[in-house]
């Protein structure tokens, strides 16, 4: 009995061994001098900037996908270990997201971390509005059309094996309608009632998550959530209009936006826009030679940026299905016995254009394994 305890201990010891390894690898975080706004500060953590914002947020954060209020207590755990960015969207968890961080609104102050949330129904309703139109048209023209769009993303590319990974089903439906409703605009726009479904409904739906939450401001509401084109970005005022509207209010303090398609385009498109203060975008060791430069850009003027789908390439709910020459890359990347998702974060953490990498954890386990990530070495 001895031996098999004292095997245990060896074997805890090495896992230590080898995530303070893993650790080391990363870009470093933030000294304890560092200016900025502070929550939830605990030692052992490591924190990051997020660009202009100026809040030190915990290099692993909490996604918020499977949040509910029968699951949430993980949420508490991560906090307890010093994590402080919880992320949610109204039509995550078909709107139990917003419900679960409710709870843990109860029972957590609110200064001990800065909480997220997105406009979720902002561009399935412009796209929606274009389809109706586009419905109404002749065969013709809507060939026409479907061609233009088409053009537009090849011509940028959107699609290019390794940079559109397919994420979630309806990824490529999205791409598609998000750039037929483009090259609609010019010609169709007129018929969209801009105020009303542009600007109006991100007010409304900032209204609905406070209430949901059970909170007065957000740190950060991010429109579009998930942008598929540059376009969406630099030709809809109304948003930067209604976000000026909330921050007055009190309502919002910055603007940030997420994009799982076109992350480069998109990330460029914010950098020209100069009103976005964060982003949270798709990137990983798969689709960073596309998004790279972009990233830099980005970071350059000022915004913070925040890491999603970090390990989906990886497939780690079904590791056999994973491209063998990814993983090989990503274990020669990140040596040693760590999980495949625990090295796809590490490897993003040693880029310092990055603030954050964005985790959906969805229990204790998963709180166990990646919340350390965002440890010291």
């Amino acid at each position: 009995m001895g031996n098999r305890f004292g095997t245990v201990k060896l074997t805890a010891m090495r896992r230590r061994e080898l995530l303070l390894s893993a650790l080391a690898l990363k870009a470093a975080p933030a000294t304890a001098q560092t200016k900025g706004e502070w929550r939830n500060k605990q030692s052992g953590m490591s924190y990051r900037q997020l660009g202009r914002t100026g809040y030190m947020v915990s290099e692993v954060v909490m996604g918020g996908n499977t949040i509910s209020p029968k699951n949430y207590d993980h949420v508490l755990a991560a906090i307890d270990m010093g994590l402080n960015y919880l992320d949610t969207a109204p039509a995550y968890g078909g709107g139990q997201s917003e419900l679960g961080y409710a709870e843990v609104l109860k029972v957590r102050k609110r200064d001990k971390f800065f909480i997220n949330s997105k406009v979720s129904i902002w561009d399935i309703n412009r796209n929606r509005l274009y389809q109706d139109i586009y419905k109404s048209l002749d065969e013709t023209e809507q060939k026409r059309l479907r061609s233009l769009a088409l053009d537009e993303i090849a011509r940028r590319k959107a699609d290019a094996p390794e940079y559109f990974i397919n994420y979630f089903n309806g990824q490529r439906d999205e791409l598609d309608a998000a750039s037929l409703a483009n090259v609609m605009a010019k010609q169709y726009g007129e018929r969209i009632d801009r105020g009303k479904n542009y600007r109006q409904i991100i007010l409304d739906s900032v209204d609905k998550t406070l209430a949901t939450l059970g909170t007065d401001h957000l740190d950060l509401l991010m429109c579009p959530h998930g942008a598929n084109t540059p376009y969406e970005i630099l030709n809809h005022p109304e948003i930067f209009e209604a976000f000026e509207t909330l921050k007055k209010a009190g309502k919002v303090r910055h603007l940030g936006l997420s994009s799982h398609t076109d992350p480069g385009g998109v990330l460029e498109a914010a950098v020209k826009a100069k009103v976005y203060s964060a982003a949270m975008v798709a990137y990983n060791m798969v689709n960073s030679p596309y998004v790279d430069n972009a990233l830099a850009a980005a970071k350059k003027a000022g915004m913070g940026m925040i890491s999603m789908k970090s390990a989906r390439p990886f497939n780690f709910r079904a590791p056999r299905q994973t491209p063998s020459e990814h993983m090989a890359k990503l274990n020669a990347a990140v040596p040693g016995d760590l999980k495949p998702m625990q090295k796809a974060y590490i490897w993003n953490l040693r880029n310092a254009n990055l603030t954050a990498a964005i985790s959906e954890m969805v229990n204790m386990d998963h709180v166990k394994d990646n919340v350390p990530l965002a440890g010291a070495a």
